[in-house]
């Protein structure tokens, strides 16, 4: 078993060292094209890519580091609903808002057509939202609860209760905030950042449909449009370099949040109070809480309602009701699969891992886990590459047809880009089974099927059943490998949002992405019982 299970995760390591081989076989004509990028396009690339992560960092940083700030640490109405109502706006792919900002905002929207009207004005009343600032505002309030979820974890366990200790030695609320919750936050808003500028740069719906020169439009510019296998794949390396350095960033973070938390601290937090604020510090506080909840989520919701609303009412051809259920239908059918499929994967790995019989298997299952952190850009490249090397050498096998545009090939990038996905959640099942319980079994004479099937199963129903809906829904947000590996009119939920809004079909394109935004919600709420099931 150890031996198939190590097999599986060189597999799924096939994509990524795809893309970085594509630097073995330089030669002139490559060096030619790597020498004509960095002329062109890639100082483009690099300083687009880069100012907009600079610019989601400190968006996010702040907005859901001072979220978390206020939440944990001070008293005031509404603390409650805050708590789990700032979760929300992770249901809402940034593409999808993307879509709604658009309508709402651009020159014909309600918002610009009411204040004319109301005011006299002539023209545009401020510049195009589809533009790198107006992404990167759209990405500061889809993952935001990155860090503020980070953030408010480790406050939770430490801060609480030494700001407590800090007032009764005298210390007053700023040099408390300054000196002690700060500090204990860094780690934690160093991970949540590290997550979402993985989450930005590997964008290709916002940045498309915004028409941002980034890496990864770069990328499915060069292989679509151009035809530049070689341009695609050195850009794709270069891209998982960037995203190499901030998983290592967003690793040690958060070994240094575990190491700064601990259970003693969580336990008294709950016999710490926050500080209670009043008059205006209150509706400054409520202000700064409800403002990302109100853009990020409730406003794009109501947007996208309005669409659909005159959409059914107005549109040429209505709401296309029979079309929705059969992309309904292909997306549930590919997230289900891919769900469970990722999911006995990762029961395996964790199974295997838990035995510790074979340290080789340690470093395989650790390079599965950097599947989720590679964009599906990255990923469609890597496996179309060495398809495309296989088929000009052995076309006799026919390794682009079974890989290309069918639905092994698709089920192939998803295990590759969520297997760690379900792999995190089981483990963190197995954290909570007590090894001594394994010891007790074979002493008892338990072999390792019996083991697994009669021990371990039922004590990680939950844990199992989490990583199924967690890959559940992200394989039916993920658009770019879908985009390009998808097999022939099998279009999902994502795949058309993405069509219709190019298309600028946003009345059309809102059925789909709601129906993305009301399947996201599902995580979120579990997510939010969890916390709510916690001390404060």
């Amino acid at each position: 078993m150890s031996r198939l299970l190590l097999v599986l995760c060189l597999l799924l390591a096939v994509p990524v060292l795809g893309v970085l081989g594509s630097w073995l076989g330089l030669d002139a004509a490559s060096l030619a094209v790597l020498r004509h990028q960095a002329e062109t396009v890639l100082p483009g690339y690099v300083a687009q890519s880069l100012l907009l992560a600079l610019v989601v960092a400190l968006g996010v940083a702040l907005v859901g580091g001072a979220c978390a700030a206020l939440v944990v640490l001070f008293e005031f109405p509404g603390r409650r609903v805050f708590e789990w109502a700032l979760l929300l706006p992770l249901a809402m792919p940034a593409y999808v808002l993307a879509y709604a900002a658009t309508d709402f905002l651009q020159y014909s929207g309600p918002l610009q057509t009411t204040l004319r009207a109301l005011t006299g004005a002539q023209g545009a009343l401020w510049p195009d939202v589809r533009s790198l600032w107006g992404a990167a505002a759209l990405f500061v309030l889809c993952l935001y609860p990155y860090v503020y979820l980070l953030v408010r974890t480790a406050l939770g366990e430490r801060a609480v209760p030494l700001m407590e200790a800090a007032r009764l030695l005298g210390a007053g609320p700023g040099r408390r905030v300054r000196e002690v919750a700060l500090p204990l936050a860094r780690p934690a808003l160093a991970a949540g950042v590290a997550l979402a500028l993985m989450e930005t740069l590997a964008d290709y719906g916002v940045g498309a449909y915004f028409g941002l020169q980034t890496f990864t439009t770069g990328i499915y510019k060069a292989w679509l449009v151009m035809n530049d296998r070689d341009a695609a794949a050195q850009l794709a390396s270069l891209l998982l370099l960037v995203v190499a350095v901030l998983l290592w960033l967003e690793r040690r973070a958060q070994r240094r949040l575990r190491f700064a938390a601990s259970r003693r601290g969580a336990a008294h937090g709950a016999e710490a109070r926050p500080l209670r604020l009043s008059g205006g510090a209150a509706a400054l506080a409520v202000g700064v809480c409800a403002l990302p909840v109100l853009l990020g989520f409730v406003l794009p919701v109501a947007v996208l309602l309005r669409l659909l609303w005159q959409e059914a009412l107005h549109g040429e051809m209505g709401l296309p009701l029979a079309r929705f259920a059969q992309w309904c239908w292909t997306s549930f059918k590919l997230a289900g699969i891919a769900a469970l499929l990722t999911t006995a994967v990762a029961l395996a790995l964790g199974f295997a891992l838990r035995l510790r019989d074979s340290p080789a298997l340690q470093v395989g299952a650790r390079v599965v886990s950097l599947g989720y952190a590679v964009p599906g850009a990255v990923i469609a490249v890597g496996i179309l590459l060495p398809v495309g090397w296989l088929q000009a050498r052995w076309p006799q096998a026919g390794a682009a047809a079974l890989v290309t545009g069918t639905l092994f090939g698709l089920m192939y990038a998803y295990l590759v880009r969520f297997s760690a996905v379900a792999l995190q959640s089981v483990e963190a099942g197995y954290a909570r089974v007590p090894p001594a319980i394994d010891e007790t079994a074979r002493m008892l004479g338990a072999t390792r099927r019996r083991l697994f099937a009669e021990l371990h199963a039922p004590l990680l129903n939950r844990a199992a059943l989490a990583a199924v809906l967690l890959v559940f829904v992200d394989v039916m947000k993920e658009l770019p490998a879908t985009l390009v590996l998808r097999p022939f009119d099998s279009d999902t939920l994502a795949v058309v949002a993405n069509q219709l809004a190019r298309d600028e079909r946003l009345g059309e394109a809102a059925l789909p992405s709601l129906a993305i935004v009301l399947v996201g919600l599902l995580p979120v709420l579990l997510l939010s019982r969890s916390l709510r099931a916690e001390p404060a």
